[in-house]
């Protein structure tokens, strides 16, 4: 069957070729705790991140560009994931946290139905948000929290970093359905069990932009959780956008997180500027991830 998952409609066979995403098959480049999530993900326990190889958003500035743009890591089966979620909860951490999956929800979604009737712990869907409603249609009753991304409010911006001049249209509607199937936000000993939190990483020389997306958040849920992170640091040079060659200025974070107070929003964590640096990165080492299929239990993959 060709591909029509995500928004870029490549209409590929993925059996056979990659799309715009990079990858064909479920392939996964990390599988362990994650402590560098927002306070009530990743708590004391740190959270269980799965993290997907390839991205079907692939922005020129990622900071994950190891495994989201030059995509490598290990191909496993909708069963095999599924025992890597029993694996990931043995942990004793406190989520399970899927890491870019939107390009392969489909098969993600099933090995969530294998999974969830032995799961004790929150399933937590971590996206660009270049997502089609249909495809995060498929996750209600399988996903416990949703940590959405928005990135960019303007058309031209978002061509110009992401080749997608559509993202704000497709990506507030993503977030609408993932609103609707968790319209509540709930919390246990300081974790978040059911609800959403909005991300939004502020650019160097794109204020205006973080401001616009605050405008929308207020207008859609001034009671939505959101992350307004600092973390943003180049990754690579950029030779198109000088911009992209600086880490952000502080005034111009300190100024996203005065409009987000004054447009009326209450709830959100927001970061250290100190956070803008490479050593809050994970490693992505596939030797690792080849470890955890032949150790761990095999419920399903048998």
């Amino acid at each position: 069957m060709n591909c029509t998952l995500c928004p870029r409609n490549c209409n590929v066979d993925r059996q056979l070729h990659t799309g715009f995403c990079g990858v064909g098959q479920i392939v996964l480049s990390r599988v362990a705790p994650h402590a560098w999530e927002e306070p009530c993900i990743s708590g004391d326990k740190g959270s269980g991140t799965v993290f997907f190889a390839g991205c079907n958003l692939r922005c020129r500035f990622c900071q994950n560009y190891d495994i989201t743009v030059q995509p490598h890591g290990v191909n496993v089966t909708v069963e095999q994931l599924a025992d890597i979620f029993l694996y990931v909860q043995s942990l004793g951490v406190a989520n399970i946290n899927l890491v870019t999956a939107s390009h392969f929800a489909d098969k993600v979604a099933r090995a969530l139905s294998l999974a969830k009737p032995h799961l004790t712990i929150p399933v937590v869907y971590n996206t660009s948000s270049y997502e089609k409603v249909d495809a995060i249609k498929q996750f209600d009753g399988l996903v416990d929290v949703y940590l959405p991304d928005l990135k960019f409010y303007d058309q031209t911006l978002a061509n110009s970093f992401a080749c997608a001049p559509d993202y704000f249209e497709v990506a507030t509607k993503a977030i609408c359905e993932m609103r609707r199937q968790q319209p509540v936000d709930r919390f246990t000993d300081g974790h978040m069990t059911n609800g959403v939190i909005v991300r939004h990483l502020v650019l160097p020389g794109c204020v205006e932009d973080s401001k616009r997306i605050l405008d929308w958040i207020a207008s859609f849920d001034k009671n939505l959780y959101v992350s307004l992170m600092s973390q943003y640091f180049p990754a690579r040079f950029d030779g198109k956008f000088p911009q992209l060659n600086r880490k952000l200025f502080k005034h111009e974070y300190q100024s996203v997180c005065s409009y987000f107070h004054n447009v009326g929003l209450t709830n959100g964590f927001t970061q250290d500027v100190q956070s803008a640096t490479v050593d809050y990165l994970p490693s992505f080492v596939d030797d690792d991830v080849i470890s955890i299929l032949n150790k761990m239990p095999k419920l399903f993959s048998k």
